[in-house]
């Protein structure tokens, strides 16, 4: 096998032999690529013929399966594989596969562009997958799939190829807001909202990842159950929309990030349902309880099937009991709840008043922290960053790096919380419009704001975010813990003498030199 899209690929060059630091075993991510093969194949059949419902869907689905943590099941892939291929044949049959390995043996430069594409691509099927979920979708970010799947089998001029890593940004920027309105068209605009991370007695249900369609379908089945539902990870945002927030059963948030469950699930009396990344390899004292639906899956567990039938999970919650008294827990930090919905329509609700606040030097500058977590000790960094903050600024946080800081009590400025959190990973479009909507009541660009982007990724999804931040022009940006094993040395320079890219160092190194230039 050869994999390095993630960030704690080994050695910060790529895993190798039987098998990668996320677990995924050689044969998983062979498949894994021949699936991506299959999809050239299929993109190049239907450029010779026309895209179908079927077809946009299967490429979605197939590049999503190939994100980090979403699919570890070798039946599944190979499943997803023959049927790509069948309607590859149908539609055009001499229309040929492709040998992904091409890309990873490229000179070093070109696989580093196609891999910035490839990479972005997955992470932007799965915010066009979730909208899809919910009814929406949109022709130019179908047909860009298909463009940039041919691209990465047949291009090869680096200009061109450069240009394509934009327009994926470019392209995404454009899914995000079709998911961000498909949110909040369907479950109403987040509202800021007070979490409790104590799980209170009583049979539960744990639900992670980031499909809220299917917290949606859960909900609506337990209720009047006696069934109290904890959200997981990407999922605590869920909290903040009011079409959820009425269901009296959604309680509260368990755990942490996504790299911390195989301890926090050790041992708990309830069943956990996946609904996409991050799983990792489940462990004997839990297994029983692991349910996985929608792309996820694993060898063993039990799948909730495309009926959304969650019965199986529910007589789970029901045998398992729950805790038999209140169970309290906190954050990272010790926190005992954590605040979210502030996404950009609770935030510009009160852009004048943080506009006078800035004219009134009570906001001296903006930070986002956040991005994906994970295991790496480098990540304490980004909690370090915003304890060390002054005072009279405000920290913007999504994703999964929130967890990272959003039990911490940074206090207000008059009754703004210094801490932000936005949503999950698809809702740094929130901070984007934020930013967007600072720069035109000061009348100047974005890159002159007092704002500072201080990023943490993980896996595909925060390249198509990097690459939408690039697209916009924005600049400065600190990115960690490590940079990404597949760019190249040259691409890297291109990046860093267009936009300034740099590594995060140290929290007194990086906020000195943020703010001594305020």
């Amino acid at each position: 096998m050869f994999c390095f899209q993630c960030q704690q690929t080994a050695h910060n060059t790529g895993c190798e032999g039987r098998a990668g630091v996320c677990g995924k075993k050689s044969d998983t991510a062979n498949f894994q690529d021949e699936l991506t093969g299959a999809l050239i194949g299929l993109a190049r059949a239907v450029r010779k013929t026309q895209p179908t419902e079927k077809t946009d869907e299967l490429v979605l689905k197939g590049l999503f399966t190939t994100i980090t943590n979403v699919n570890f099941y070798n039946d599944t892939i190979c499943e997803l594989i023959d049927e790509v291929n069948s309607i590859r044949e149908k539609l055009c049959p001499e229309a040929e596969n492709y040998d992904v390995q091409k890309i990873w043996n490229d000179n070093e430069d070109i696989r580093s562009l196609k891999s910035l594409i490839l990479f972005g691509m997955r992470g932007m099927a799965a915010y066009a997958y979730h909208s899809l979920a919910l009814g929406y979708k949109d022709s130019q970010v179908n047909e860009f799939f298909y463009e940039g799947l041919c691209a990465i089998a047949e291009e090869s001029d680096m200009e061109k190829l450069l240009a394509l890593v934009l327009k994926t940004g470019e392209v995404n920027f454009k899914c995000m807001a079709m998911l961000d309105s498909a949110n909040t068209e369907t479950y109403g605009t987040p509202v800021p909202t007070e979490v409790p991370l104590t799980i209170e007695k009583g049979p539960f249900i744990v639900v992670s990842g980031h499909d809220l369609h299917d917290l949606k379908l859960l909900l609506e089945q337990t209720k009047d159950k006696g069934i109290n539902i904890y959200t997981h990870c990407e999922m605590l945002p869920a909290h903040g929309y009011p079409k959820l927030k009425e269901y009296p059963h959604l309680k509260g948030n368990f755990g942490t990030a996504w790299q911390s469950q195989q301890f926090e699930f050790h041992n708990i009396p309830a069943p956990i349902l996946f609904t996409t990344n991050c799983l990792m390899p489940v462990r004997q004292s839990y297994c029983d309880r692991v349910f996985t639906t929608s792309i996820v899956s694993y060898p063993e567990l039990i799948h909730i099937g495309e009926d959304k039938d969650f019965t199986p999970v529910i007589e789970k919650a029901l045998e398992c009991g729950g805790y038999k008294e209140d169970k309290p827990l906190t954050g990272i930090n010790g926190g005992s709840t954590v605040m979210t919905g502030f996404a950009h329509g609770a935030v510009l609700k009160n852009a004048g008043k943080i506009v006078d606040l800035v004219k009134q030097g009570k906001i001296k500058h903006f930070f986002l922290i956040g991005g994906c977590d994970g295991a790496a000790p480098g990540r304490s960094y980004y909690t370090e960053v915003a304890k060390k903050t002054p005072m009279d600024t405000i920290i913007l946080t999504a994703a999964c790096g929130k967890y990272r800081i959003n039990d911490l009590n940074l206090g207000e400025i008059e009754g703004i919380p210094r801490i932000l959190d936005l949503g999950q990973c698809n809702d740094c479009y929130s901070a984007i419009k934020i930013a967007l909507a600072l720069a035109d009541a000061f009348e100047c660009d974005v890159n002159e704001l007092p704002l500072s982007l201080v990023l943490s990724w993980y896996e595909q999804k925060a390249v198509c975010i990097l690459l939408t931040l690039l697209y916009l022009g924005i600049k400065n940006i600190l990115l960690g813990p490590t940079l990404p094993a597949f760019i190249s040395q040259n691409v890297l320079d291109i990046l860093v003498e267009k936009y300034n890219i740099m590594p995060i160092s140290t929290p007194e190194e990086d906020l000195q030199k943020i703010l001594g230039n305020v």
